[in-house]
């Protein structure tokens, strides 16, 4: 018997409290945008099937800070494309103990065309640091004295212009999933002699509308005067990295890394320095660019206290702490999934989905319709590069199912009528709303619903959705199967899809893979707080990392390979009705 509060309690009992607590400040913790791909079939539905506000609210509120074990943290903010998430990593566990997220607005002026206010981006970024610390400091008796690194990780290719000055977006921040530069890549195109590829030896990219120097391109071109205030110097340019380091350093550092410079189409792979030649075939002056530092330890200043102007931003929750990471999200997403010997791959499903193997030390130039790009530098070693697949369209179409199409009221919903039927039934759903990325890199393609017969119920239509995320990974999949010239029998997987057992299994199946998912599958804030975590010496090497990273599941194929021809060659044709369906003259009216 053990005494307890008092009363005496069997020792299975008070083994059961404990295990229970466990289980339950582990569901607390898992965040809205996995729990949205979690159908209440699954076994967490007891737990999840009441609201997560309630849970949270009806956590007890108390300090553990005297039974805390360690005394140190290195935090991670985590900027993606449609929210913002700050968390506290444990630097003794290697776990989250204390998070905040926010959504930010999404603006689509045309179709076709995405943009953010980046003002708004740094308000909910400095809002979550806050909410985070506080969080950390009432229930944890965690210091901002504790936290010895931040690390920030986010949507790549974004493109934000800013007053030197004043510290005020000079115009909406472009996403990266933004097509409105299609002319702008024709052209450049047709003055290169119709090569997409014109400058792939030197960026490991093809001329896309999702890089930024093209965004850069039509802003000079459309908004009257930026490109003469980028001229005389009083315009910074920088993807969301830039933007916030510079925010928070209260305008002192203006600086990016390897990661996010190598997606703006000016920055040569091969040296990792801006390029004079690729300034000059964009028209960019180079006094707008930000500093390329290395990934990890590289110069990014520490965070300052709040500034009295609050357009140069700053911090007080985390003044004189050192910013000691910076990747871009899937670069992130790949260092928490610990791929840090060549050939292991990892894809995360998120707004889009995005494959990336590790390459080791040397650039390897893709020849089937990949990206190369630094996967990470470590200050004072040779850069690690990776090959990378983007697809632009993975869990946004759920989104659009749910907001568009009033398909369910939530990702969960979509998941579960997704889950009453046991496939498609044939029908086929390409999500090129604007166009396609790898491995077809096509702008001229279009969305297409194929192989719907009068059977067909919003359910084949739920399922075809999840099915082609599993799909056009395992495009890219075999394309880096092809690139690199080995069969790859294995991929970890992440993301808030990741949490769904049908998309994972049909990937499998798809892709005659083995698939693995972590424990945790928030992967991209975790890598990033690892990174920055390195930098400062909380982790000594990379084996520790590795010996935290935990499978949870792993899925094995599960169909025979003439089933998986078949499944394989529908798709096939289904992504080529998609092409060709915009055509110049089209693209012309839309932007």
């Amino acid at each position: 018997m053990s005494q307890f509060s008092g009363r005496y309690i069997c020792r299975g009992q008070f083994l059961s409290i404990i295990l229970n607590i466990m289980l339950y400040r582990c569901i607390v913790r898992l965040p809205s945008s996995t729990l949205a791909w979690v159908p209440s079939s699954t076994t967490l539905s007891p737990l999840l099937n009441g609201s997560r506000s309630s849970l949270l609210s009806s956590r007890p509120f108390q300090s553990t800070s005297p039974l805390r074990m360690a005394s140190s943290y290195v935090g991670a903010l985590d900027q993606g494309t449609s929210s913002t998430r700050f968390v506290l990593v444990d630097s003794s566990s290697g776990k989250i103990v204390a998070s905040s997220q926010k959504e930010h607005t999404q603006y689509y002026p045309q179709p076709g065309w995405v943009e953010h206010d980046a003002a708004e981006i740094w308000t909910n970024s400095h809002d979550v640091i806050v909410e985070t610390l506080n969080e950390a400091s009432e229930s944890l008796g965690i210091s901002p004295e504790d936290v010895k690194s931040i690390g920030i990780t986010n949507q790549r290719e974004t493109t934000v212009l800013w007053d030197r000055v004043t510290g005020e977006p000079a115009c909406p921040a472009i996403v990266w999933n933004c097509a409105r530069t299609a002319d702008v890549v024709h052209d450049i195109v047709e003055n290169f002699g119709g090569d997409k590829d014109a400058f792939r030896n030197k960026t490991g990219l093809p001329l896309s509308t999702y890089f930024s120097a093209t965004k850069l391109v039509w802003l000079f071109q459309n908004i009257a005067g930026l490109k003469e205030r980028a001229q005389n110097g009083e315009l910074c340019f920088g993807t969301i990295d830039s933007w916030l380091t510079w925010k928070l350093t209260g305008g002192k550092h203006h600086v990016t890394d390897v990661t996010n410079a190598a997606r703006t189409l000016l920055c040569n792979i091969n040296t990792l320095e801006w390029d004079e030649e690729l300034l000059n075939a964009f028209d960019i002056p180079a006094c707008i660019l930000p500093t390329i530092e290395p990934s990890i330890d590289g110069d990014f200043g520490t965070i300052s206290s709040s500034s009295s102007d609050a357009n140069m931003g700053g911090c007080d929750a985390l003044a004189n702490t050192r910013i000691g990471a910076i990747l871009g999200d899937q670069h992130a997403a790949t260092f928490g999934q610990a791929c840090f010997s060549p050939g292991e791959v990892k894809v995360t499903f998120g707004t889009g989905s995005f494959l990336l193997m590790n390459t080791g030390t040397a650039p390897k130039i893709s020849t089937h319709g990949l990206l190369t790009t630094p996967f990470y530098q470590r200050k004072g070693e040779d850069a690690v590069y990776a090959l990378e697949g983007a697809v632009a369209v993975a869990g946004s179409l759920i989104q659009w199912l749910r907001d568009n199409m009033q398909l369910g009221a939530s990702a969960k919903e979509i998941a579960e009528l997704a889950a009453t039927v046991k496939d498609a039934e044939g029908l086929r759903f390409v999500p090129a709303f604007n166009g396609l990325f790898a491995p077809h890199w096509r702008d001229d393609a279009r969305g297409v619903i194929c192989g719907l017969t009068a059977y067909h119920t919003r359910a084949h239509m739920a399922r075809a959705a999840l099915d082609a995320a599993a799909f056009q990974a395992a495009e890219v999949f075999e394309a880096m199967s092809l690139d690199a010239d080995v069969t790859l029998e294995e991929v970890k997987v992440d993301g808030g899809m990741a949490a769904n057992n049908q998309v994972v299994q049909f990937l499998a199946d798809i892709s005659s893979s083995k698939v693995s998912r972590p424990k945790s599958l928030e992967t991209t804030a975790m890598g990033v707080a690892y990174a920055a975590g390195l930098a400062v010496g909380e982790w000594k090497a990379l084996d520790e990392i590795r010996g935290i990273w935990e499978v949870e599941s792993t899925f094995i194929p599960n169909i025979e390979d003439e089933e998986r021809s078949e499944l394989k060659r529908s798709w096939s044709k289904a992504i080529d009705r998609s092409k060709g369906w915009v055509d110049s003259d089209e693209k012309k009216k839309s932007n």
